[in-house]
């Protein structure tokens, strides 16, 4: 699975080890394609990551196998979920990631590895809970380089390799 492969495979995300091994993970698969379904969807899942215990759901992945393919259709229904998270207030206590089969980067050559460190078999947006990032990057000694490293380590990996573990991204 990406999840496995990718992003705790490779330590994309120094954090997602232990809520995986710990199966703290929610996985929501939406069967909607209509905005209406998606934005419900995206306001029931919310909740319930709200409503949760962090030891029972830490983070939730929010998957979208049909209706999002178009990578702008998926920007507009993203960026309506985080005009959602600041007119309710959340933003102090949920961050939005996100990811898409054909992930760009704006001002990126199409063909850069960055690229596949937001790319997955789906379009899913991950909700992040703040107080659970908070704790994640005190231990964290150059949170700002994160991102430079994972695309150092796709580099390292090289296209072939890269292209293998996430074949959707090509």
């Amino acid at each position: 699975m990406w999840l496995d492969q990718m992003v705790v495979g490779l330590n994309l995300c120094p954090f997602s080890h232990s809520v995986a091994a710990q199966d703290q993970v929610y996985y929501a698969v939406s069967d909607g394609t209509q905005d209406a379904q998606l934005k419900h969807f995206y306001v029931t899942e919310l909740q319930r990551l709200l409503d949760a215990e962090e030891h029972v759901i830490a983070t939730s992945l929010l998957i979208f196998p049909k209706g999002l393919e178009d990578f702008e259709d998926y920007l507009d229904v993203l960026d309506w979920f985080g005009q959602l998270l600041e007119q309710a207030d959340l933003s102090a206590h949920v961050q939005l990631a996100s990811f898409h089969p054909q992930y760009q980067f704006e001002g990126v050559d199409f063909d850069d590895l960055s690229h596949f460190t937001n790319r997955s078999p789906y379009p899913t947006i991950h909700l992040i809970r703040q107080a659970q990032m908070t704790k994640a990057l005190a231990h964290v000694e150059n949170p700002e380089q994160i991102y430079t490293d994972n695309i150092n380590t796709l580099n390292r990996l090289g296209r072939e390799k890269v292209e293998t573990l996430c074949p959707w991204g090509k």
